[in-house]
């Protein structure tokens, strides 16, 4: 596996969402799956941990959000 950038790292928190943007991984060429180096996966939960105590100053996000159900009704 190459060492190389995703956009972007998305984890939902409750009723909040947090993308962390230009991060670098290991990316699984038979299943996409990202794997993070120790250094990465520990600035993650640093970003994190800022996030759930609200210390975290963070753009809103651009788009909306909606099920399928919703967009097809």
């Amino acid at each position: 596996m190459d060492l190389k950038w995703i956009p972007e790292f998305v984890v939902r928190v409750e009723s909040e969402v947090l993308a962390i943007k230009d991060i670098s991984a290991y990316i699984c060429e038979d299943c996409g799956e990202a794997y993070y180096t120790p250094e990465i996966s520990g600035k993650i939960d640093s970003i994190m941990k800022k996030f759930h105590n609200s210390t975290l100053l963070v753009h809103p996000p651009a788009a909306g959000e909606l099920s399928l159900e919703e967009a097809t009704v």
